[in-house]
């Protein structure tokens, strides 16, 4: 079922879902379901699988020489969607990125995409490789997520990058694509940042989800002036409760985002990391429950290979 299906049937019900990253190459599939069987009580309709970009791994070969090889340490997006569909019955929703994939091997992907029942998709430009200081386009891929998203609705209509073959019947999928409450990074302005996502949504996109934030109040105020512009698909927070003092410099780093100076303080004063959980799903708690308030369609938790703390925020959520 589509994600969109998902929030006209919930009838105004906030909903609850998760992301989760694949497991790194050669380790087993176990510890994910353990990731994730603790969430099922709040019956998620749906699940997010990330998926990463080719990266340069360095290999010694002996007497001092090194060779440089490009892998994925994450590979089988669509095996772990397939997996979860099989073992929990609920749908998911494979990242499909443009950086590190030719248009092809997009193409395949999609395909697979429909063999195996997945009707959802969530489409993103990527990051830079590792070692790039900016984001390159993959020679033979799209550059921008706007492209995927035409792509991705081409496929399920029957067109093909050839003419060789058609399909018989059309098949949309229901397209995601990131929102940024505080402005993409490369973006140079908000407005900017607002206007690029409008196009997606105009080139086909039908839900946005949020990176995630930590201040309501931007999220707000960037639902107002998406829909100010015309923006008027579904919006999805993203949220992720701080679990480590060391979150207060990876997570701006990383995701390009402010904290709060309230919970910045709170989390200095904090005597150890056990403190610093519960400072993160009490923080989550209070933010979730203003966003219910607000009337969000769906509560979507960023897990990153971590369950505790989603399930304590949930149990006072769901």
């Amino acid at each position: 079922m589509k994600i969109t299906e998902h929030i006209k049937n919930a009838n105004g019900k906030t909903l609850f879902s998760i992301e989760v990253i694949p497991p790194t190459k050669g380790t087993g599939i176990e510890d994910l379901y353990k990731n994730i069987d603790p969430l099922m009580e709040f019956k998620p309709p749906f699940i997010d699988v990330t998926t990463s970009r080719e990266e340069y791994v360095y290999i010694e070969k002996g007497n001092g020489l090194v060779e440089r090889k490009i892998t994925r340490m994450r590979p089988g997006t669509l095996g772990i969607c397939a997996s979860i569909q099989h073992k929990y019955d609920v749908d998911t929703v494979p990242h499909v990125l443009c950086g590190g994939f030719t248009k092809e091997e997009t193409e395949y992907l999609l395909v697979d995409c429909l063999y195996l029942g997945i009707d959802n998709i969530m489409a993103l430009r990527g990051d830079a490789m590792k070692g790039q200081n900016h984001y390159v386009p993959t020679e033979g891929g799209h550059e921008y997520a706007i492209h995927l998203v035409e792509h991705i609705n081409d496929i399920g209509r029957g067109k093909y990058l050839t003419d060789e073959k058609r399909c018989d019947h059309e098949n949309k999928f229901c397209i995601g694509v990131a929102g940024y409450p505080e402005k993409h990074i490369e973006a140079p302005s908000m407005k900017y940042d607002l206007q690029r996502l409008k196009e997606k949504v105009e080139a086909g996109a039908d839900y946005v989800v949020t990176q995630m934030f930590f201040d309501n109040k931007k999220y707000f105020e960037f639902v107002k002036e998406a829909r100010k512009i015309g923006i008027d698909v579904p919006i999805i927070p993203g949220i992720k409760p701080i679990a480590t003092k060391g979150h207060l410099s990876m997570l701006p780093k990383t995701f390009k985002i402010d904290l709060p100076e309230e919970l910045i303080s709170e989390i200095a004063k904090a005597k150890d990391n056990a403190a610093i959980k519960q400072i993160g799903v009490e923080w989550a708690i209070n933010q979730c429950r203003e966003l219910l308030e607000f009337g969000v369609p769906v509560l979507h938790f960023y897990s990153m290979g971590k369950s505790d703390n989603i399930r304590k925020v949930a149990s006072e959520i769901f």
